[in-house]
């Protein structure tokens, strides 16, 4: 089968987007590849494809629990063998996992880098037949990335202990000119294509604010997207941030939760699927959340803290519109922002264990980083040009979906208060700070100026009509034009630059925007022409996530719906034609979406298709039926007692599927709701909150399913859905009558 046939049949996209096939094709050439693509753009597929192609395993390395489990839940869903082995799994899951790998089960294994060293794993690795060897977030093995791993450092020696090499390939959204050559350096690249597809996501739109009440700019902010339903994430720089933007949220009536290192795994793994499962409609967190989440339906990211570096910033605003959707990146800086972040970096090499001058140079090297996000918070130039040149690459003058771009502020010539500014710093001696400075320029009659002997300047109170917002602004504007630098250490001071001559002489002119307030110009693209029909699609998605234990995007996402609402499908050849429908998902959702759509058209005469046709049964055949029976108790016989519902099918822990083509285990899981809920041992239920759930009935004790009330850390309660090992027998031996 062709590359594309893959892409259409697993993934249900006609077309690769950009740098896709080129990838794809130097893998499949059997050649070392390093990708660097934004998140969003689809790395993912760049080694998914060809690890179906190739023969053997593709060993999948990854750095975080709920990234695999992401990235399995999503294979499975679109009919693709895989599995993860980490910490979260018990000795039996591991084993049983091992040995479905050695019987072939597998096209995808995720493991965490920690795992190499074991010698379980090694065993295994070193008597498979494996074809791949992929690096996920691979600038984790760098010094000189955002987020070093030295646990990345042994996957060289992993690799060199297999019999046989594999091709090697590595992935990465975020990678300087020095972070690439690390990764093809450490991880031994022999010869690599390397293809870096470009950093411009463009349907993020980018901005930047400076209110002087954040709190109620982020309500303000929420409150326009929570009419829209809106899903988002807020970042906050720390955990007592994340506790008290939290509860003003919640206080204000916002479907809002938390995540953070502070709190206990259960609370969080709790929090999350609230987020995942659209239980909740915003997300508090540190860093700390979202590596290993792809959630497609969020539409903006604020951040009410400014990060450490453009890296941290770019990959975690880039965690919205990641299924193309027009969304929002919004920054709420503050110059205090900048105090906390070199308090936290100086903080963090104290007790370092590194050597003292290696230590010393990687601290000079996050200020550095520190000082450019910076600039992209004051620089008043173009903000996705910002970025796409701190990467290396060029950049329109203007884009036009930038809040800098979109202002009604045009360029303003400051050249004389650039002057004014620069004399200062200059009568001053270059020893005094920004604070220092503008009181300097505004005539401050403070103890420490008069003390010091500063009103006696020729530059004291003659910008007294000027506002300290605008100084600083026209400060910061003349600091990224490169006429002035601060010093590092606790009390930065301000410096002139030799070039600051050029602009003290009248040879320069300083222009810069100083908007009192940013304008929201630009308009929030509606998702589908039709939201009454996206409003019963999306109904629909959510029943049927409910039912099987899944997140809403896993069976299909906003845009996929929106393109459902665009093109009306009623056949199967056409429901095909929608972006992001493959065979997979059209055997196991076709019929009953293609059923909704096709009510709506005859209650709309004028939206109605030319051709209606039923879509065919499941599973039509004995034979598929007695393979579904086998699959499934292949799985349910490693099961240990009293399993969640998502665990009841072939899967175990979410891993263990179907061997064969002709029938997933999704669908398996899917069939098997079904049938528990048509003999009444189930019913879909609905909770204080009107969300729907699975739970027991009065059935449910005779076969062994029970409930069980959980109560998170946090205090808050929910009932979850168990299965005895009797159920699981039950099922297992009379499921295949049903199918």
């Amino acid at each position: 089968m062709h590359q594309n046939e893959i892409l259409k049949k697993y993934f249900g996209y006609d077309s690769f987007r950009q740098g896709q096939d080129e990838l794809v094709s130097s893998i499949l050439s059997g050649r070392d590849t390093l990708g660097v693509m934004p998140t969003g753009a689809g790395k993912s597929l760049c080694y998914q494809i060809p690890a179906l192609m190739l023969e053997g395993i593709t060993i999948v390395i990854s750095p975080l629990i709920s990234l695999m489990q992401d990235q399995v839940g999503a294979l499975v869903q679109s009919g693709i063998r895989a599995a993860y082995i980490n910490s979260s799994l018990t000795m039996n899951q591991l084993y049983t996992v091992i040995r479905n790998a050695e019987a072939g089960v597998y096209k995808l294994i995720y493991v965490a880098p920690e795992r190499l060293t074991s010698e379980v794993f090694l065993s295994f690795a070193k008597k498979a037949k494996i074809s791949m060897i992929t690096v996920d977030e691979a600038h984790c093995i760098s010094q000189w990335g955002q987020d070093f791993r030295p646990s990345y450092l042994n996957i060289p020696q992993f690799a060199a202990e297999l019999p046989q090499r594999p091709i090697m390939t590595a992935f990465t959204a975020t990678a300087t000119d020095r972070v690439r050559e690390d990764i093809s350096r450490l991880l031994c690249l022999n010869d690599p294509f390397t293809l870096v597809t470009g950093f411009d996501r463009k349907n993020l739109y980018f901005e930047v604010r400076r209110p002087s009440d954040k709190s109620a700019d982020l309500k303000r902010l929420i409150a326009d997207y929570d009419k829209e339903g809106r899903t988002g994430i807020v970042y906050c720089s720390t955990r007592k941030n994340v506790e008290d933007v939290c509860q003003r949220l919640c206080d204000s009536g916002f479907s809002a939760t938390r995540y953070h290192a502070g709190l206990s795994e259960e609370e969080r793994r709790a929090n999350q699927e609230d987020f995942i499962y659209d239980r909740k409609r915003i997300m508090v967190a540190t860093n700390a959340f979202g590596m290993g989440i792809d959630k497609s339906n969020v539409t903006y990211v604020i951040h009410y803290n400014m990060p450490k570096d453009v890296e941290s910033y770019y990959q975690e605003a880039g965690r919205a519109g990641r299924d193309g959707s027009p969304s929002d990146c919004v920054l709420l800086y503050s110059g205090r922002d900048v105090v906390t972040a070199e308090f936290l970096i100086n903080k963090s090499y104290e007790d370092s264990e590194q050597e003292a001058e290696i230590a010393e140079e990687t601290r000079r090297r996050d200020l550095k980083r520190l000082r450019d996000m910076t600039f992209y918070c004051t620089c008043g130039d173009c903000l996705r040009g910002y970025i796409l040149k701190y990467f290396g690459e060029k950049a329109p003058h203007e884009c036009n979906s930038c809040s800098v771009c979109c202002s009604d502020s045009e360029e303003t010539d400051v050249t004389v208060e650039a002057q004014k500014i620069l004399s200062c710093i200059y009568r001053a001696e270059q020893k005094y700070g920004v604070k220092t400075i503008c009181d300097i320029l505004r005539g401050s009659s403070s103890e420490k100026l008069l003390n010091a002997r500063l009103d006696k300047l020729s530059t004291y109170g003659i910008m007294k009509d000027t506002s300290e917002k605008r100084i600083r602004r026209i400060e910061e504007r003349l600091e990224t034009m490169g006429y002035i630098r601060r010093t590092e250490g606790d009390y930065p001071v301000l410096k002139l630059d030799n070039s600051a001559l050029s602009v003290l002489r009248g040879e320069k002119t300083v222009k810069a925007r100083l908007p009192e307030e940013t304008v929201r110009k630009k308009e929030q693209t509606v998702y589908s022409r039709d939201p009454k029909l996206m409003e019963i699609l999306k109904a629909i998605r959510q029943k049927r996530a409910s039912v099987m234990g899944v997140p809403a995007y896993f069976i299909f996402t906003d845009a996929t719906l929106a393109d459902m609402c665009e093109k009306r499908p009623v056949t199967n050849e056409q429901f095909l034609g929608v972006s992001g429908v493959g065979s997979a998902k059209l055997e196991r959702y076709g019929n009953e979406f293609m059923n909704a759509i096709r009510e709506y058209c005859e209650a709309s005469p004028e939206q109605a298709p030319t051709v209606v046709k039923k879509a065919p049964n499941r599973l039509k055949t004995d034979a598929d039926r007695k393979q579904a029976a086998e699959e499934l108790k292949k799985g349910i016989a490693a099961f240990e007692p009293a399993q969640e519902s998502m665990h009841i099918t072939a899967l175990v822990s979410g891993m263990i599927i179907a061997a064969e083509a002709n029938i997933s285990a999704a669908n398996l899981r899917t069939a098997v709701y079904d049938w528990l809920i048509s003999e009444n041992f189930l019913q879909i239920v609905t909770d204080d909150e009107g969300e729907s759930r699975k739970g027991i009935t009065e059935r449910s004790g005779e076969i062994g399913i029970y409930e069980e009330e959980v109560t998170a850390a946090s205090g808050k309660k929910y009932t979850r859905v168990l299965y005895s090992t009797q159920a699981q027998r039950y099922i297992a031996e009379n499921i295949a009558a049903h199918l």
